[in-house]
């Protein structure tokens, strides 16, 4: 399953808003959780700007919280950014569609409350 931004943000910082079946699967040592290289230059963007001032700690050092978190960084490749670029959907966040063109081309599930990503062709987890 790869993570949404913000949750694998909710994750480390134990956030109530994070749902108990999205605990439950994340929390499961025989499920693979995948958090993108996007999801980095997010965190690094939005703590930058100013959006993220509880988050400096991860912001800081986002990969290091990927490997202690125990989750696998996934690299974006050209093939996911010609389809995040290409979707046909409407999304203004280009983060949001380039993990739906990830966990398509990856063939996994995306963990997000987003609601506008139900319109791409992917398997959501909320």
């Amino acid at each position: 399953m790869l993570l949404d931004t913000h949750i694998f943000l909710w994750w480390l910082f134990d956030d109530p808003k994070l749902s108990q079946t999205l605990r439950t699967i994340i929390g499961n040592p025989d499920q693979t959780i995948f958090v993108s290289s996007a999801s980095v230059w997010e965190i690094a963007i939005k703590y930058r700007l100013g959006k993220l001032p509880k988050a400096k700690s991860v912001a800081q050092n986002v990969p290091n919280w990927i490997d202690q978190a125990g989750f696998t960084p996934l690299s974006v490749t050209p093939e996911h950014a010609q389809l995040a670029g290409s979707w046909r959907q409407a999304h203004r966040d280009p983060f949001d569609r380039m993990l739906a063109a990830q966990a398509k081309l990856e063939k996994i599930a995306l963990a997000t409350v987003d609601t506008a990503l139900l319109d791409f062709d992917i398997e959501i987890r909320q």
